[in-house]
């Protein structure tokens, strides 16, 4: 078994949070969970241009870190479902301040970008 330290990102606390949740599907996950549990194929539409697989592997990253909570009910078919744990619920705080952040400055971002195409 790897050593903790063999790990991406395992000696960077800041890189190692960053590799997961720094990409745009991790973050419109966690969102799609804020208010509730949810099931594959709602967070699928939920989310809308995402692939099953890419879905699954974002589940996978986000369970495995402890943001997400995956439980499966012994029923015909298997039920699953998908809810945010509390330390997903805490990341929403810090997640929201970045989206708001960005949302204000992306037409000084925009501005910046057509600057430079310019040069």
């Amino acid at each position: 078994m790897p050593e903790e330290t063999d790990r991406p990102g395992a000696g960077c606390p800041i890189r190692g949070v960053l590799d997961r949740i720094g990409d745009q599907w991790s973050l419109l996950t966690l969102e799609a969970l804020e208010t509730d549990k949810k099931r594959f194929n709602e967070l699928l539409r939920e989310i809308g241009d995402i692939s099953k697989q890419m879905l699954s592997k974002t589940l996978r990253h986000l369970e495995q870190d402890g943001y997400v909570r995956r439980t499966v009910y012994p029923e015909v078919p298997p039920r699953v479902e998908y809810e945010l744990t509390e330390l997903g619920r805490s990341f929403l705080i810090p997640m929201k301040a970045l989206v708001g952040w960005a949302e204000r400055n992306h037409p000084e971002i925009i501005r910046a970008r057509l600057r430079h195409e310019t040069v």
